[in-house]
């Protein structure tokens, strides 16, 4: 289904979802510049972010963590399988062989875009000058219902109960708990987050 624009919307810029990739140790200032580079490219500036996500064996990763919180959005994982299960444009070889998927940034962005969300932007690796890259990110936008309604948030995580999304940091104004929560409440521990590896994903 094609977005609509921010007029169709009724006024308001759309949400964007960022999915996030990363080597071990990357810093957090090389994520936010990733994130702002890409936004840029695409031409999303005015679009609020409302998730971050990655796969679950990436959710403890101190540098995505500290991008969601200065970013103000919570840190969705997911695991590898439904990840894999998700059809993106650019699969690597590498990133399932580090992780158990051909994809982690575009498919976490579709996955927490909710139903029908559509790719804004593909994969993008960060450039630090002195070293190899150490993160990816792609955006993702939710689809527009045929009543305008959005299906970004906790309608697009309903769908995916059975990928056991993980909320693994929360932003200022946490889902509420009952039957339209999320599925995970921060806190819990996110399956598959120790350290991974190096490999970027």
């Amino acid at each position: 289904m094609t977005l609509r624009t921010p007029d169709e919307t009724g006024g308001a810029a759309a949400p964007l979802v960022v999915g996030v990739g990363a080597r071990r140790g990357v810093p957090v200032s090389e994520v936010l510049e990733l994130i702002a580079a890409a936004r840029a490219a695409a031409g999303c500036t005015d679009r609020p972010v409302v998730a971050l996500a990655t796969v679950a064996a990436k959710a403890a990763e101190p540098g995505l963590l500290r991008a969601a919180r200065r970013l103000g959005v919570p840190l969705r994982s997911f695991p590898a399988a439904a990840l894999a299960a998700v059809p993106v444009p650019a699969p690597s070889g590498a990133a399932a062989a580090a992780v158990g998927t051909p994809s982690v940034a575009e498919a976490a962005a579709l996955l927490a875009a909710g139903p029908g969300a559509e790719l804004l932007a593909g994969k993008r690796k960060s450039a630090p000058r002195d070293r190899p890259p150490g993160a990816t990110c792609a955006l993702a936008g939710p689809a527009v219902t045929k009543s305008g309604a959005l299906t970004a948030g906790r309608e697009g995580a309903a769908t995916y109960r059975s990928s056991a999304a993980d909320i693994v940091m929360t932003s200022p104004n946490p889902p509420r708990r009952g039957p339209d929560r999320w599925t995970a409440v921060a806190g819990d521990p996110a399956p598959g987050s120790g350290p991974s590896g190096t490999k970027e994903t």
